[in-house]
């Protein structure tokens, strides 16, 4: 933790940026039944009955230092969805920045290996090497 700390630290550097990533699963749902419209003497009446739609990933980045933040939605969150985010926000986001500085926690897809797993060696080292990882 203190490895994580000292990072947060650093005084701004827009060529080695920190920046913090992390994903969540959410349920999609849906009416099962139309709410009825807020009258006068009651507020809208929604029922509890629902149907599930499935669920969505969301990534997400912020830099604590400027706030800047990039949230993408994907379909699930497997190692190939991981690089492929890592991999725009690195080529999209940051493509002046020498390394970025990458706070995670330590998912099983939040590993070099999965940009080798996603991307041709080449351009999986050209990626690794844009990164400084730092676990929390």
């Amino acid at each position: 933790m203190e490895d994580v700390l000292a990072v947060y630290e650093l005084p701004y550097d827009g060529d080695f940026p920190v920046v913090c990533m992390d994903e969540s699963n959410k349920q999609l749902v849906g009416e099962v039944h139309a709410p009825i419209p807020m009258a006068p003497g009651h507020s809208e009446i929604v029922d509890h009955e629902y149907v599930r739609n499935g669920v969505a990933n969301i990534f997400g980045v912020v830099e604590p230092l400027t706030g800047q933040p990039h949230v993408e939605i994907t379909e699930r969150r497997t190692r190939v969805d991981s690089a492929r985010f890592i991999k725009r926000m690195l080529d999209e986001h940051y493509p002046k920045a020498v390394k970025v500085r990458l706070i995670m926690d330590n998912l099983n897809t939040h590993e070099i290996a999965s940009l080798y797993a996603t991307f041709e060696p080449a351009e999986a080292r050209r990626l690794a090497d844009r990164l400084d990882i730092h676990y929390t």
